[in-house]
């Protein structure tokens, strides 16, 4: 009998989902950065999605591994710009290096969003938000205006809230053994 193993894309989904929805609301102005944004970042954002990835692979679905395991290691290497230089381990990158850090993940979002066109209507909406984001973000780094950090913010907020919805929607489906939401 051959093995079968649980759907890994809603983890992956909610934990991108709701880590992308707290940090956004920082970028947004709507709640300060703190620790507990790290933290997600971390645990839930790279840990979390790393494992969904993992999973993908064993289940032969190269965009899932692909999407998970690269975001996973975003979140991971976020985590790194801020922590690094608190423990004196490098300097703070400058503006234009976390422009073109963050733009070539709006390069890679639009790659995997070139897949899925036919992935449904959700999915193809988390991914063009999160070019978006990423795209609003690296032009913030490289102007300093704050006006588009806000709009990254609360199109990020958009961007994770779908996420964790398409998750949350797999996970009822799956457990109703019915459609239950529309994606």
């Amino acid at each position: 009998m051959a093995a079968t193993y649980a759907n890994p894309t809603p983890l992956g989904l909610v934990s991108f989902g709701l880590t992308t929805v707290l940090l956004s609301f920082a970028n947004a102005g709507l709640i300060p950065n703190e620790a507990a944004i790290l933290s997600m970042a971390f645990f839930l954002g790279g840990i979390s999605q790393s494992i969904a990835g993992i999973m993908e692979f064993f289940r032969g679905n190269t965009f899932g591994c692909s999407a998970f395991v690269a975001f996973g290691a975003f979140w991971f290497s976020l985590c790194g710009l801020i922590i690094l230089p608190k423990l004196g381990w490098s300097t703070s990158d400058n503006t234009n290096v976390l422009g073109a850090w963050i733009g070539l993940w709006g390069v890679y979002a639009f790659l995997l969003l070139l897949g899925i066109f036919k992935g449904g209507r959700v999915l193809t909406f988390v991914f063009v938000t999160l070019v978006v984001v990423f795209f609003s973000l690296s032009a913030f780094y490289f102007t300093g205006n704050t006006a588009i950090l806000t709009f990254a913010g609360y199109l990020g907020v958009i961007c994770g809230g779908s996420a964790f919805y398409l998750g949350s929607a797999i996970i009822l489906d799956e457990t109703a053994g019915k459609k239950i939401l529309p994606y």
